[in-house]
């Protein structure tokens, strides 16, 4: 097999045919179903890697499967892997044990009721947090809001989208989301030290917004109460322990495995489920919410391998930066560039791990700090996802409540203040620190 760094070939456009022929799945899957969900996204990645392997020249077969294997193998591939499996069980065994009703139970116990726009968008924000999915929380408060909107005069469509901006805060902070950790292993960053330059960016906004609800349900009353003896109280710990010990700098792996123990524990006194149970809830989360994500992971490794290889990468990285002469610009090339794919995949994650070594690459030529590359992949993908009225987040929230998604899309203050408040952070250099 010839070395890389000594290929007589020069870098070439052609090289991206794989990435063409997966947005071009996409482009076709909508204009004949109107869904774009009809796609398979592993399916999707699986033709893209066989059109990879089949463009490789000069290679024998054998060599290119090799090639593909390795890119699966890479370093950063194998550690997000191990994070995935380990925040699908954590995640599994805390839905299972009752960890997600106590939660959302517990915080429309404590926050007050005179203010229940704003207590539910902190719900959100906390219960995002903790579960580290957007989805995972609209489907726990849609119902309740719901619920509200039924026993109050609050428009249903802006209850909506005030758990729909919620549940995109965790999804951006929190240290067990999937696109936190795709964007930090990708970018070589820890999830703490993203976590500084991220909040700068999105807290004044989420208090922003904060504000605006507080001003809007002043007055609003509803008939809608949780009472002490709903809540239990134990089975929110394994959260604020994950919490708590993310901020704090523990490693993540410890941080998950911390979680899982913890959720067995108390999942077990309190029968919650068995010992067969929890290892079938951690089974579930592993395979039912992680395992997609981890073969797209690999596949994607592969062959954005097979594209280096030939050549695409560094054809590409040239094409966005050939017009680039600040760090200012190449921070809006790679802003550009996860939000096109966002619209194109409709998935957050999987914008992240198609542009995240793309990025890498752009952050490096140009001496770009990676904490913050972290920080703008995250925020601009949550920025499109939680706009976008075919995404999964707007499709889940108008289902589950019987509206056209359209019709949230008004309301979703907080993905639209993120994503200017992302573009001022490019403009003026914000953090400095990190600039």
């Amino acid at each position: 097999m010839k070395d890389s760094d000594n290929r007589w070939y020069k870098s070439k456009g052609w090289a991206l045919l794989p990435l063409a022929v997966f947005f071009l799945l996409y482009v076709l899957t909508f204009v004949f179903t109107g869904d774009l969900y009809q796609m398979p996204i592993s399916v999707a990645f699986m033709i893209a890697s066989v059109v990879a392997v089949l463009c490789l020249k000069g290679e024998k077969f054998a060599d290119r499967i090799t090639l593909y294997c390795r890119g699966i193998a890479n370093e950063t591939i194998m550690m997000m892997i191990v994070i995935f499996v380990l925040a699908g069980a954590f995640a599994g065994t805390a839905k299972g044990m009752g960890a997600v009703d106590a939660t959302v139970n517990m915080m429309l116990f404590i926050l007050p009721q005179e203010t229940i726009l704003a207590s539910i968008f902190i719900a959100a924000c906390f219960i995002s947090m903790s579960m580290g999915t957007s989805t995972g929380t609209i489907a726990a408060l849609t119902p309740i809001a719901v619920g509200l909107a039924s026993q109050t005069d609050v428009s249903l469509a802006a209850l909506l989208g005030i758990v729909v901006g919620g549940s995109m805060f965790g999804d951006n902070l929190s240290f067990i989301s999937d696109t936190t950790i795709v964007a930090t292993r990708t970018q070589g960053c820890k999830m703490q030290d993203k976590f500084k330059v991220n909040v700068r960016i999105v807290l004044p906004v989420a208090l922003l917004i904060l504000g605006i609800y507080i001003y809007q349900g002043m007055g609003v009353v509803d008939n809608f109460h949780i009472t002490a003896d709903q809540v239990e109280w134990i089975k929110v710990i394994p959260y604020i322990a994950v919490l708590i010990s993310a901020i704090a700098g523990m490693n993540v792996m410890v941080v998950l495995t911390l979680g899982i123990v913890l959720s067995g524990i108390i999942g077990l006194s309190t029968g919650g489920f068995g010992v067969w149970e929890w290892l079938q809830d951690m089974n579930q989360g592993v395979v039912h919410d992680m395992g997609e994500l981890i073969i797209v992971s690999l596949m994607a490794g592969g062959m954005f391998e097979l594209i280096r290889y030939n050549g695409g990468i560094d054809w590409l990285i040239t094409q966005l930066t050939k017009n680039i002469r600040s760090k200012r610009s190449a921070e809006f090339s790679i802003a550009g560039l996860v939000s096109f794919t966002n619209l194109c995949t409709a998935n957050n994650t999987i914008a992240l791990v198609i542009c995240g070594p793309i990025a890498k690459n752009i952050s490096d030529k140009f001496g770009l700090d990676g904490r913050k590359v972290a920080s703008l992949l995250d925020t601009f993908s949550c920025f499109v996802q939680g706009l976008i009225p075919y995404g999964a987040q707007l499709l889940i929230a108008a289902n589950l409540a019987q509206v056209n998604a359209t019709q949230i899309i008004p309301y979703l203050y907080y993905p639209m203040f993120i994503g200017v408040a992302a573009i001022l952070s490019i403009v003026f250099h914000y953090p400095k620190k990190y600039s």
